[in-house]
């Protein structure tokens, strides 16, 4: 329990220090890859996902304070992704991607 708690702090800490107006981190849940994985459109037009359906991450959804938007945040021993999307999912867009 205590190397959760101490991963958690770690990565709420990282996520935080990105800078990115609105998202102000407090804890982190597990969640399922499957649950989370949302489909993105590059500016190629080219559609991806970056996360694995089959694995577990912790992350949140944290409400942008005057949008109809949500950021959502996830991670792993590898990655940071900071996302941004609309009700239930919609219209995702990548704010953040990048290796820890």
């Amino acid at each position: 329990m205590e190397k959760l708690l101490s991963i958690k702090s770690t990565l709420i800490q990282e996520f935080n220090a990105l800078g990115i107006e609105g998202l102000n981190l407090t804890d982190l849940n597990l969640l399922n890859g499957s649950y989370i994985n949302l489909e993105y459109t590059l500016p190629n037009g080219q559609k991806v996902k970056l996360l694995e359906d089959d694995k577990m991450y912790l992350g949140n959804e944290i409400e942008v304070e005057g949008k109809e938007r949500c950021y959502g945040v996830a991670a792993d021993e590898k990655y940071l992704l900071v996302c941004e999307y609309g009700c239930n999912g919609a219209d995702p867009e990548i704010v953040v991607y990048k290796r820890r």
